[in-house]
């Protein structure tokens, strides 16, 4: 596939000569006309190379470089321009540039640069893929158009500060989703701080987010920091977000906006530092139509939406999830590795997966358990679907 560079540029004729060079070497080129707009494509697109002019209207180049690498989005951008001196050059290296080239660029020195350059992004890329296999964190496993535009889309958004609502049923994978993102971020030397907000009651949600005084309750025999104090800067992931209690939904709402929260019983200000991913398996429209969840606080949690979908729309990835899940419980189990025959993987595509990613694990595990040195067509009518 060929590479795919951007060029930004107010001159027409600059814009026209650099893509008639890069397209006769086989490069897929776009244009912009300044850094606003060369801003926008790069957040919209995915490009493996970004040649800028430093001197546009709107958002010129360092600009562009600069909220560029504030956003830590990962492309190299060479930065070329005709009214350059030593000192612009030294700035645009220190804030990020790949490289500097004056106008006119050298041909050959700019396809040099150019290759250069998108090496380094293809290392970058596969420095992220090598932490996903050897970092400890479970790999996202799956080739369908859902999954790969789920994982394109935490690579986007995980270098960033932005909010993030993933939704999905109950065992798709929200939660793994979270990690990764964390992972990914600036903030992944921090605490990743969980909590099941429907695993909590409404009387006691106040108190275990935001911590409370000693003496504040009957129970509160002593002073209890809560998880917004805890996530405090990192990151702290809101699991089934639609089931907090109105009172919390005011007070998380409170903490997004000015970076704050008060213990229950207390009367101090204590400011928090937090990136938050809210999860849930409820349409959160709906919950705002019928009243029980804050329009203000939807709006605030979903920056970017995240969709996981559920296993049924994904029925493709069943025989990867399948063989990935039977080699890693026989290391659990310290069991020698067993086999499934590709009409039992068919037969396991055919099953409706309510439970999704949980119950496929699940069901693998059963196989494993009770199939004979292998698993077989009938081991699935037998273990998995007994009632058919």
């Amino acid at each position: 596939m060929a590479n795919h560079i951007l060029i930004v540029d107010d001159e027409k004729s600059i814009r026209k000569a650099v893509v008639d060079i890069l397209q006769n070497e086989g490069y897929k080129t776009d244009e912009a006309i300044d850094g606003l707009e060369a801003y926008n494509l790069i957040k919209a697109k995915k490009y493996d190379c970004v040649i800028s002019d430093i001197k546009m209207p709107k958002m010129d180049g360092l600009e562009l470089l600069e909220k560029l690498k504030n956003e830590s989005v990962e492309v190299p951008i060479i930065m070329i321009s005709g009214h350059g001196t030593m000192e612009t050059a030294v700035e645009a290296v220190k804030k990020g540039a790949f490289d500097y080239i004056e106008k006119p660029p050298d041909l050959n020195r700019l396809l040099i640069t150019i290759r250069n350059a998108i090496d380094k992004g293809s290392l970058v890329e596969e420095t992220i893929q090598l932490k996903r296999m050897v970092g400890g964190l479970q790999e996202i496993i799956g080739e369908s158009e859902g999954i790969q535009m789920v994982k394109k889309t935490i690579d986007r958004v995980g270098p960033t500060e932005a909010k993030i609502l993933v939704t999905g049923e109950n065992g798709s994978g929200k939660e793994l989703v979270a990690r990764w993102i964390h992972e990914l971020s600036p903030r992944k030397d921090q605490p990743l701080v969980e909590v099941n907000c429907a695993a909590i009651p409404s009387e006691l949600i106040d108190s275990e987010l935001f911590g409370h005084e000693k003496g504040s309750f009957t129970s509160a025999v002593k002073q209890r920091i809560g998880k917004f104090e805890q996530a405090n800067g990192g990151t702290l992931f809101l699991d089934e977000i639609g089931d907090m209690s109105p009172s919390a939904q005011a007070k998380v709402l409170r903490a997004l906006q000015e970076g704050k929260i008060t213990r229950v019983g207390g009367e101090k200000d204590i400011e928090v530092n937090v990136r938050i991913i809210a999860a849930t398996n409820k349409d959160l429209n709906k919950e705002i139509e019928a009243g029980k969840f804050r329009l203000d606080l939807y709006h605030r949690l979903t920056v970017i939406n995240i969709h996981v979908p559920p296993l049924n729309q994904r029925r493709e990835d069943i025989p990867l999830l399948t063989n990935y899940f039977i080699d890693l419980i026989c290391q659990e189990y310290k069991m020698k590795p067993m086999q499934i025959d590709d009409d039992a993987l068919e037969e396991l595509k055919k099953h409706n997966w309510t439970g999704n990613i949980r119950e496929l694990r699940n069901v693998v595990e059963r196989l494993l358990i009770l199939c004979d040195g292998r698993i077989k067509k009938e081991d699935i009518s037998k273990f998995v679907i007994p009632n058919n």
